[in-house]
């Protein structure tokens, strides 16, 4: 008899499950906003059934899409975790490669989660958001070298993360023009220029520019 050329079964483990029912879900968070997403539309792309999907989110779409929204946080959250290594706008622009390569991934996904109003918004997929954001900010502090950043400094790291979020979401809203690569560098060249104009009132940030100014 002819051995069956159909590989045998191989039941997943829970981690393994898990991962797989988040994959599928983060798939078609990408592309279609939350609330237009089932358990129905998750168990189909993961080829299994709505009770499986159930079992290990029993709190339903919401729990999985907070499971979803951590799982995409934490990959946005390493974006900026670039070794301390070279100059700095070098650097900056390799996070902002793939920060961006995220949101081109992530499309509509990216966009319901950055303008909010989605059906399933709460206070922790809020939080879950705002980590991301002071995770980014808290990757720049260490790659300027600033231990203590001050209130000025801090208000123009945190500003200039609030600009890339809505050139991220106005490029996606202008069928992704100018070229990623355009917007990359233009994102650092308004980095530079916000510095600049912080460092005309704050110290701190001043000796900032002229360490930029010594690297150029």
């Amino acid at each position: 008899m002819t051995p069956s050329a159909t590989p045998a079964y191989r039941r997943l483990s829970v981690e393994e499950r898990r991962s797989q029912l988040l994959d599928s879900a983060l798939s078609l968070f990408a592309h279609r906003a939350p609330e237009d997403v089932s358990l129905d539309d998750v168990a189909e792309a993961a080829g299994v059934s709505r009770p499986l999907v159930y079992r290990y989110f029993p709190g339903g779409k919401q729990q999985l899409y907070e499971a979803a929204l951590r799982s995409a946080a934490e990959e946005l959250r390493q974006c900026f975790a670039e070794p301390r290594e070279g100059p700095l706008l070098p650097r900056l622009s390799r996070a902002l490669d793939r920060y961006l390569a995220f949101v081109d991934e992530h499309d509509t996904g990216f966009s319901a989660l950055l303008q909010g109003g989605s059906v399933v918004e709460t206070s922790r997929t809020t939080a879950i958001v705002d980590g991301v954001r002071r995770a980014a900010a808290e990757h720049i502090y260490d790659h300027l070298g600033v231990d203590g950043p001050g209130p000025r400094l801090r208000m123009t790291v945190r500003m200039w993360i609030t600009a890339v979020e809505a050139a991220s979401l106005i490029w996606l809203d202008e069928d992704k023009q100018p070229p990623v690569e355009e917007l990359r560098d233009w994102l650092v060249e308004q980095f530079v220029a916000v510095l600049t104009v912080t460092a005309g009132r704050d110290p701190q940030t001043a000796v900032l520019v002229g360490a930029l100014a010594g690297e150029g």
